[in-house]
């Protein structure tokens, strides 16, 4: 069944259900899903009779956690309209909280309990979203005691867990979390969430390429010299140094988000626009990636870290200065890395990936570096460097621009660079669906496109494995400092080949 901002005219309303959310009191509740959820009540885009039950280890009323909830909302949706808040009483009739201590086995017959008694006098088919909004720890904990209680079961309506990232930490935990999962739960069931993939920018990336004939005839190494892809951040670790400690830009960005991007944009066309389709070519990128060995390491990964800045006349903390961070951490703030794609279409053309905090922009983009003309007879006459790029940019600003040389005004030939972009929001007629709007959604019509599947996920972490391998068992290779709102260590530029080449110049914006 497909999502109705998808492609189906036909059907837009999904069916009747429950959302049950554990962790509903916690950050990612507050601050992502909640909001979601209210902007799909205020669109009319929730079920007609849909029931979200939270659940905690707070021992709460519905009419406590009613006060949670309005309390959150105004503080998370800053720029709601006075209309808007006239909606929050009738939202809050959807919404309901069981005490359920996530370790307690015997909680869950109480939470079980209380589906079936709103099933009844809802007349709700129990249909459910189970939402781990938890620490990955207790992901297994809980899956386990749903079990137990046969809520993985779908005799009398489906069941769907709704996983965050992490998923594991090593190939490894990967694989055991996965075992632990499906000892109840079969893959249809199971929706690893990645909120890049739910960004509109993201999926538009495939209608940019497949719906125009003048960009896929050029998408391979043909026409291709390389491909960026960059996830800037300009604010540090902040409170969350203890879980990125654990972490790493690596493990955090890499491994799902920014894999994730560049499957997206080195897939082959599907043959038919459906979830299966879809992730089993974007499956086959991540599949098809030239493994590191860790002599390789060395020279196509580099890694750093931010250290005290003075800027603007006030201190900025070096990443071990953080709360819960060690003195002498070498977790790295910042990757950057040179990947190849062993397949026809990407062969020998390099992929640059590169992510990290405390960074002079806050950018996520994916540029792409065209070859130049196999005759250069402008080259002496060209004001700066020719380079033909696509840069499609997924926040902010999203959209797409196209840079390339044109004749200055007036006698001669000169030739300098010029930006013909195009801005998402131009196209929008409403306000663009935020990323767990269009998740959530997708997961209530059993929509998995934009979810990540079981083989993907191993299959990044096989990569992944062997770059975390090397810095764990050879000492040598080296973490490299960088400055607060510096584009990472200088010795970024040792991944290209020719000293020419460099990462795309920060003056191009769309």
């Amino acid at each position: 069944m497909e999502s109705p901002i998808n492609n189906s005219p036909e059907k837009t309303i999904a069916e009747n259900q429950f959302l049950v959310i554990f962790g509903s009191t916690g950050d990612l509740t507050g601050r992502k899903l909640l909001p979601a959820l209210f902007r799909l009540y205020i669109n009319h885009l929730l079920p007609q009779h849909f029931v979200i039950l939270g659940t905690g280890r707070k021992d709460l009323t519905n009419e406590a956690y009613h006060d949670h909830v309005k309390e959150v909302l105004n503080r998370f949706i800053p720029s709601m309209e006075e209309k808007e808040t006239t909606l929050i009483p009738g939202f809050l009739d959807l919404i309901y909280y069981q005490h359920v201590n996530n370790k307690e086995q015997a909680d869950f017959e109480g939470l079980k309990n209380r589906i079936y008694t709103l099933s009844k006098e809802k007349g709700i088919s129990p249909n459910i979203i189970f939402y781990f909004s938890i620490p990955p720890f207790l992901y297994e904990t809980v899956a386990a005691n749903l079990i137990a209680y046969g809520l993985h079961e779908e005799k009398d309506g489906w069941r769907r867990i709704i996983v965050e990232k992490p998923f594991g930490y090593s190939y490894e935990t990967a694989v055991e979390l996965d075992r632990k999962l499906h000892a109840g739960f079969e893959e249809h069931q199971i929706y690893r969430i990645d909120h890049y993939l739910g960004k509109e920018t993201v999926q538009n990336i495939m209608v940019t390429r497949f719906a125009n004939g003048f960009f896929e005839p050029i998408w391979d190494r043909k026409f291709i010299d390389r491909i960026e892809i960059t996830a800037a951040e300009k604010i540090g670790v902040e409170n969350r140094g203890g879980y990125y400690e654990t972490a790493g830009a690596l493990r955090d960005m890499v491994q799902n988000h920014l894999l994730e991007v560049l499957a997206v944009i080195a897939m082959e066309p599907p043959v038919v626009f459906d979830s299966q389709s879809i992730r089993n070519e974007t499956v086959k990128v991540l599949q098809a990636l030239r493994p590191l060995s860790a002599e390789e390491v060395a020279s196509n990964v580099i890694r750093g870290q931010y250290i005290e800045t003075a800027a603007e006349g006030k201190i900025l903390k070096g990443y071990r200065e953080e709360k819960d961070v060690s003195p002498d951490s070498k977790t790295e703030t910042f990757v950057a890395l040179k990947v190849f794609i062993d397949n026809w279409r990407w062969s020998d053309i390099p992929f640059y990936i590169r992510t990290g905090k405390q960074l002079p922009e806050q950018v996520t983009e994916v540029v792409i570096h065209l070859k130049p003309a196999p005759h250069q007879l402008f080259k002496e006459l060209c004001a700066c460097q020719p380079t033909n790029m696509i840069i499609l940019r997924i926040q902010p600003d999203a959209g797409i621009a196209i840079d390339f040389g044109m004749k200055v005004p007036g006698e001669g030939y000169k030739v300098q660079n010029v930006n013909m972009a195009f801005h998402y929001a131009d196209l929008a007629t409403k306000e663009i669906p935020d990323a767990y709007e269009r998740l959530l959604l997708d997961c209530m019509f059993g929509d998995a496109t934009l979810f990540a599947r079981d083989d993907a996920v191993k299959a990044s972490w096989k990569f992944v494995d062997k770059i975390l391998n090397a810095w764990k068992e050879d000492p040598e290779i080296p973490l490299y400092f960088y400055e607060c709102n510096a584009w990472g260590p200088v010795e970024v530029r040792q991944l290209f080949e020719d000293p020419s080449q460099d990462w795309k110049p920060p003056y191009i914006n769309l």
